[in-house]
C-alpha cells in the first residue's frame, strides 16, 4: 500500500483530494512537493560548491546578486501563491474550465511584470551590487553574473507561478518534474560552464548564470507542454485564452499579500545581509554558505508544507472547513518530526559541513557558526512555515504578511543591528536574532490560525 502510494505521487495519478483520506492525501501530495524542494535545495547547495572555487569575491557576488533578485522571487511567490488559492478552490468546486481560464490570467499578469524587472536589472546590475555594499573588486567581477541572473528573471517568474497552479490542482508531480529538469540541467551545466572542458575554459562566474537561465528556460517550456496538451484536468485550452479583468484584479489582490509576505522576509534578508556586509567578504561568504546549506533542509519542509496549502484550498472550495483544518495539524505534526531529526546533525556536524564548501578558515568558522545557532529554532520554523501555507491556501494571504512585518521588520531587524553592533557581537548576533525571532514569528501564526478567520475567505 504505501509503494503504491509512492508510486501514484510520483508518476501523478490524479487524486480528488476532497475525499481521499487525509493521510493518504498528504503524502500523495507531500512526496512530489518534497522531491521537488530537495531538487531545490541540492542546486543551491551544489551551485555555491562550484562558485566557491572561484574564491570568496564569487560566493559573495552570488550572495548580493540574491539579495536583488529576491524581489523578482517576492512577486512570482505572490503570484505563486495566487494561483495555488485560485486554482485549489476552483478545483474543490469542480469548476475545472474555469481553472483553466484562470492560469492564463495568471500567465499574462507574470509574464508582463518580468520583462519590465528584466530590462531594469540588466541596466543598472553594477549600481544595485554597490547599493548592496559590494566592495569595488566584487562590483567588476560580478556585474556580467548579475545581468545574466537578472535578464533571466522571467523564467524564474514563470517557474514559480505555474508550479502554483500545478499543486493548487493537486499536480504537484509536474511541479516536482519541471524543476527537476531545470535545476538537473544546472547542475550538469554548471561545472561544465564555469570551469569549461578539456582546452576551453569556461566562462567563470558567468558560467554560472547561463547554466542557472538556461536550465530554468527548459523547465518553464516543459510547463508549457502540459499546461497546453490538453491532458490533465489543469489546462489551457483556446477558449481559456481571452483576458478576464475581474480574475486578474483578484490575482492581483491575493498576489499582493503573498508579495508582502516574501517582500517583508526579503527586506528582512536584505538588511541582515547588508548589515554583515560590513564585516568584510569573508563574513558575508560565510553567511552566504550557512544560508545555502540551511536551505538543504528548510526547502524540503517548505515542500511538506505546501500539502496543507492544497488541502485547505480544495477542502474549502468542497465547504469542508472542518477537514481543512485537521488536515493542517497532521501536516505540521509531520513537519515537526522532520526538522526535529535535523536539528541534531546540524548541531554535531556544522564544522565538516561548512568545511565541505570552503578551505578558508574564517569563512568556514562563520559559515558553522551561522548553521548551530540557527537551527536551534528549527522545530518552531516547521510550525510556521506549515500555518503559513495554510492561511495561503485559504486565501488569506494579508495575515501572514502583517505577521512579516511585526516580527521580521518591527523585530529581526532591530534586533539584529542591536546585538551586532551595539552589543558588538557581529555577525553571530544576526545568526541570534534569525533564530529568536522566526521562532517567535511561529507562535504569532499559531495565534492567529487558532481565531479561524482564514475558514470565511471567499476566493
Amino acid at each position: 500500500m504505501t509503494w503504491q502510494l509512492i508510486k501514484d505521487a510520483i508518476l501523478g495519478k490524479e487524486q480528488d483530494f476532497t475525499s481521499l483520506p487525509l493521510r493518504t492525501a498528504i503524502v500523495v501530495l507531500a512526496i512530489p512537493m518534497i522531491l521537488e524542494m530537495m531538487m531545490e535545495s541540492a542546486f543551491a547547495v551544489v551551485d555555491i560548491f562550484f562558485v566557491a572555487k572561484l574564491g570568496e569575491y564569487a560566493i559573495a557576488t552570488v550572495g548580493l546578486t540574491e539579495s536583488v533578485i529576491v524581489l523578482t522571487y517576492a512577486i512570482g511567490f505572490g503570484i505563486s501563491m495566487a494561483g495555488t488559492a485560485l486554482i485549489s478552490r476552483r478545483f474543490g468546486e469542480k469548476e475545472y474550465h474555469e481553472a483553466g481560464t484562470a492560469t492564463f490570467q495568471l500567465l499574462i499578469v507574470g509574464g508582463v511584470i518580468s520583462i519590465f524587472l528584466g530590462v531594469g536589472g540588466w541596466i543598472f546590475a553594477a549600481d544595485l551590487l554597490r547599493i548592496m555594499g559590494a566592495e569595488e573588486s566584487v562590483v567588476l567581477s560580478g556585474t556580467n553574473y548579475a545581468r545574466i541572473v537578472f535578464a533571466g528573471n522571467t523564467a524564474i517568474m514563470l517557474l514559480f507561478l505555474i508550479n502554483g497552479a500545478f499543486r493548487g490542482a493537486g499536480q504537484a508531480h509536474l511541479a516536482m518534474r519541471s524543476l527537476w529538469i531545470a535545476n538537473g540541467l544546472n547542475i550538469v551545466l554548471d561545472p561544465l560552464l564555469i570551469f569549461g572542458i578539456g582546452s576551453w575554459d569556461g566562462f567563470g562566474l558567468d558560467g554560472a548564470a547561463i547554466a542557472t537561465t538556461f536550465g530554468r528556460s527548459i523547465g518553464v517550456i516543459y510547463q508549457f507542454y502540459h499546461l497546453f496538451n490538453g491532458k490533465h484536468k489543469l489546462k489551457i485550452l483556446k477558449e481559456n485564452l481571452h483576458v478576464k479583468w475581474e480574475t486578474i484584479r483578484k490575482i492581483i489582490d491575493l498576489s499582493l499579500g503573498g508579495m508582502g509576505q516574501f517582500l517583508i522576509d526579503s527586506v528582512s534578508w536584505v538588511a541582515l545581509t547588508r548589515m554583515n556586509a560590513e564585516f568584510g567578504s569573508a563574513a558575508l561568504a560565510g553567511y552566504t554558505i550557512a544560508f545555502r546549506v540551511l536551505i538543504f533542509t528548510i526547502l524540503p519542509a517548505w515542500g511538506l508544507s505546501g500539502a496543507a496549502a492544497t488541502l485547505v484550498g480544495q477542502n474549502l472550495g468542497a465547504k469542508e472547513p472542518g477537514r481543512a483544518e485537521e488536515a493542517v495539524w497532521l501536516t505540521t505534526r509531520y513537519n515537526v518530526i522532520f526538522m526535529a531529526s535535523v536539528t541534531g546533525i546540524y548541531l554535531l556536524f556544522n564544522q565538516q559541513l561548512a568545511g565541505f564548501f570552503t578551505d578558508i578558515p574564517e569563512v568556514r568558522d562563520v559559515a558553522a557558526q551561522g548553521l548551530w545557532v540557527i537551527v536551534l529554532g528549527y522545530i518552531f520554523f516547521a510550525v510556521g512555515m506549515v500555518l503559513t501555507q495554510a492561511f495561503n491556501g485559504a486565501g488569506d494571504t494579508r495575515t501572514p504578511a502583517w505577521i512579516n512585518i511585526g516580527v521580521l521588520l518591527g523585530m529581526e531587524v532591530p534586533l539584529a543591528y542591536l546585538l551586532a553592533f551595539t552589543f558588538d557581537m557581529k555577525y553571530l548576533g544576526i545568526f541570534i536574532a534569525i533564530a529568536i525571532c522566526h521562532s517567535f514569528h511561529a507562535l504569532v501564526s499559531l495565534y492567529f490560525f487558532r481565531k479561524g478567520k482564514w475558514k470565511t475567505m471567499k476566493v
